[in-house]
């Protein structure tokens, strides 16, 4: 506890840093308040109390604020959809290839490519959203393309300025911003889920809630291992002579991680998920097997969802791998730094080895990943209420164990600039790539 009180008393003491953490605090507050902030001509006692489906996902992104048609209903959404675009885009496209290349001036091209396009999904989604989410009796105005314009500019301009607050979070305030904005909108649930709980269960049934806190807590550990598992591959660098200097001879490591992608495969594949209940209902009504497609894919319990899910993210994860992680650049750097793996040659020995060890290690990482992804069912399977059981895995304690954890990196960085102890007794956060 001692410990605990020291680092604390450390971090406030940092002029920098405590002005980092301010900073983000108040923007956070901001982005809070505006998620209660209701639409214009709307009577928000007439709105749906929940969203379900892809709906209630975005609703666990964003806090509530879908669900209470407020200003920031979309929040940071459109603009994640754009930055996975323009990422896949430079994936398959030699002019986003060039942008990459081109250093500063090329990722502020592609920040500002970045930016339209966010501009335009805006327009697109909450034109969808007024339509599709929005009841007639909650709607007060008479003049419903006035209604929609207003609603499309109000709801265009809260995306634009959740993104000016994620990036200005990650300019002068702590974290990534636009990470840091999806995991308060999810963990602002936690206290009313935890509390829900607690109270649906009673005294009579205090020790099963005691239990499923222990379970919590050991999902959460092991969500945060495989977040931060890696494989370390060491690296021997010649000896240089530069002048009466010698420099170099040292082995290091080649950390690479066991899951590599992310949470990215589960967003794909969450994406995925809802097409076959779709199309199971338009073709429900005429045949059997489309009516047991919707009914399946329609439910986050049966086995069929959950067996397609896994696959999906399995799939998706070393395709996410392949494109992100690349083998060839890695031997490349390492010979041009004069650096080898011992017992390999350098060169395309090396890449192939790489690439070896990355399909290694992504087999498990995506199927330990696939189990997390659909622990929350086997939660609801046990009885675990639904907004409770959403953190036991999935998305969402995958994006806060993230961002949580790059953040105490990042103070952890400040407190050993200043030559502070460390958040841990080895002045590291246990795991963190080297």
């Amino acid at each position: 506890m001692n410990k605990l009180f020291s680092v604390i008393k450390n971090i406030f003491s940092i002029e920098e840093l405590r002005s980092r953490i301010f900073t983000t605090v108040g923007f956070l507050i901001i982005f809070r308040l505006g998620s209660f902030v209701v639409l214009p001509g709307i009577d928000p006692s007439k709105l749906q109390e929940s969203a379900s489906g892809i709906f209630g996902l975005l609703d666990t992104f964003l806090g509530g604020a879908f669900s209470n048609a407020s200003i920031f209903a979309l929040g940071i959404m459109p603009y994640i959809s754009a930055s996975i675009v323009v990422q896949l885009l430079g994936v398959s496209l030699p002019y986003f290839q060039k942008l990459q290349k081109e250093g500063d001036s090329g990722r502020k091209k592609m920040t500002q490519i970045t930016r339209y396009l966010t501009i335009i999904i805006t327009i697109f989604q909450s034109t969808a959203y007024v339509s599709a989410t929005i009841p007639v009796e909650a709607i007060l105005v008479q003049n419903k393309f006035l209604f929609t314009l207003s609603c499309i500019v109000i709801l265009t301009s809260g995306t634009m300025f959740c993104m000016w607050i994620g990036e200005k979070i990650t300019d002068k305030g702590i974290g990534n911003g636009i990470s840091m904005l999806i995991m308060i909108g999810i963990i602002s649930r936690f206290p009313g889920s935890i509390v829900a709980e607690a109270l649906s269960r009673g005294m009579s049934q205090a020790l099963l809630f005691i239990i499923e806190i222990g379970v919590l807590f050991g999902v959460v550990m092991f969500t945060v291992m495989l977040t931060q598992a890696i494989r370390r591959i060491p690296v021997q660098y010649a000896k240089q002579v530069m002048g009466s200097n010698l420099y170099g001879g040292k082995r290091q490591y080649l950390p690479l991680k066991v899951n590599s992608s992310g949470v990215m495969p589960i967003i794909f594949a969450q994406a995925l998920m809802f097409l076959p209940a779709v199309i199971g209902l338009q073709f429900a009504e005429n045949s059997d097997f489309f009516q047991y497609i919707a009914t399946s894919f329609s439910n986050m319990q049966s086995w069929l969802y959950n067996v397609t899910f896994a696959v999906l993210i399995i799939l998706f994860t070393f395709f996410y791998t392949a494109i992100t992680v690349n083998p060839n650049k890695m031997a490349d750097d390492m010979k041009r730094n004069n650096g080898f793996i011992p017992g390999i040659k350098p060169g395309s020995e090396t890449s192939d080895f790489i690439s070896n060890v990355m399909d290694r290690i992504t087999l498990p990482g995506s199927i330990l990943l696939a189990v997390v992804a659909i622990l929350p069912a086997f939660a609801m399977m046990f009885g675990v209420s639904q907004g409770f059981a959403q953190f036991y895995g999935g998305t969402s304690l995958l994006i806060m164990v993230g961002v949580i954890l790059d953040t105490l990196q990042q103070i952890e960085s400040y407190l050993l600039m200043r030559h502070y102890d460390g958040m841990m007794k080895s002045g590291k956060v246990k795991g963190r790539s080297i």
